[in-house]
């Protein structure tokens, strides 16, 4: 009897996880391959330090408002009478204190601390929903052209095509102003959450091609097994073809893109917010706090390290945290 996928894989893990020694396999028995992968990621240590950091990133994000009514300072507080004539903050360090941990911005008088934990948040929430929008996407696409194929696979590869022939960049460019002058006048201001929302639109109109083309080629070279096609002899319908056949067999590579998208869409956010396009000023963000940092690389260098420190501590988590999980979903790695 042929196996699915997903079944090969807990197979191939018992044989190579047993060598073969029967007083072995009875430990593995049972076990899924989501639990195989979590045993693998357990042992792999980049991949706890990396999650461990991602943990705490996220629960930092999660507690903003508990953090800013224990450290009493919001981010949009100015301390004007700690900067000397020139606006550069008193002390060391750019003005490093026990009241403010990380200084304060050079002109404004801003807390880096607090706007670094508000930026953390905005980040992470850009990041996030637009990659799940952008996973919907591509799964529902790539998985309606690889198992229909016909017409409505090239439809949707021709969008595909098209979509990704589109220089984001200037796309990006176009759009955030020309959406904010829509809805709003040249002269007022456009609130934070509408920015966001352009952002995380901009973000899954480009970035669900990538998904689609990957679940669409698991689906096309899944449809013609035996266990589809005892499924669609016994009767079953589009979407029990789709969510309760296909999909569980092609979860892994979607996990593994998934885990490798939000940190893309933390750089692309903190880029377009930092060559003006992204976020303004007033909402908290990393790439418009190195932005503001360039002008005071020699008086104020501690201005661009913190907020430049931690997106890359913050990305770099990411990424090794997906090589490692893209490792332990697939059984044939030597890792």
């Amino acid at each position: 009897m042929s196996l699915s996928p997903v079944e090969g894989v807990a197979l191939a893990e018992i044989e190579s996880t047993d060598g073969g020694d029967p007083t072995r396999e009875k430990d593995f028995v049972g076990r899924s391959p989501g639990q195989l992968a979590w045993a693998r990621l357990k042992r792999d240590r980049t991949a706890l330090i990396s999650g461990g950091m991602l943990v705490f990133f996220v629960l930092v994000a999660l507690a903003v408002p508990l953090i800013q009514a224990l450290y009493g300072v919001g981010p949009r507080e100015q301390f004007q009478s700690r900067l000397d004539g020139f606006g550069m903050p008193l002390g060391y360090a750019g003005g490093v204190t026990g009241e403010h941990w990380f200084g304060l911005e050079p002109g404004l008088g801003r807390d880096i601390f607090i706007r670094m934990v508000h930026g953390l948040r905005t980040s992470l929430f850009i990041a996030f929903t637009a990659a799940v929008l952008t996973a919907a996407i591509g799964v529902l696409l790539g998985t309606l052209a690889g198992y229909l194929g016909g017409w409505i696979d090239a439809v949707i590869n021709w969008i595909t095509d098209l979509t990704l022939a589109m220089p984001f960049l200037i796309i990006a460019l176009a759009l955030m102003p020309t959406v904010a002058l829509r809805f709003y006048g040249q002269r007022e201001a456009v609130p934070a959450y509408f920015q966001i929302g352009v952002l995380i639109a901009i973000f899954a109109l480009f970035g669900w091609t990538s998904t689609a083309r990957l679940v669409r080629g698991q689906v096309i070279a899944l449809r013609e097994r035996e266990f589809v096609e005892a499924a669609r002899a016994s009767g079953a319908g589009l979407g029990h073809m789709l969510f309760r056949q296909l999909l569980p067999n092609v979860w892994a590579p979607i996990l593994v893109s998934f885990s490798l998208a939000v940190p893309q869409y933390i750089t692309s956010e903190a880029a377009l917010s930092f060559i003006g396009v992204g976020l303004t000023d007033e909402t908290p963000s990393f790439g418009r706090m190195i932005y503001r940092s360039l002008d005071y690389l020699q008086t104020d260098p501690a201005y661009v390290f913190f907020p430049g420190i931690t997106i890359f501590a913050l990305v770099f988590a990411f990424n090794l945290f997906g090589d490692a999980l893209r490792d332990a979903l697939d059984p044939k790695s030597s890792r």
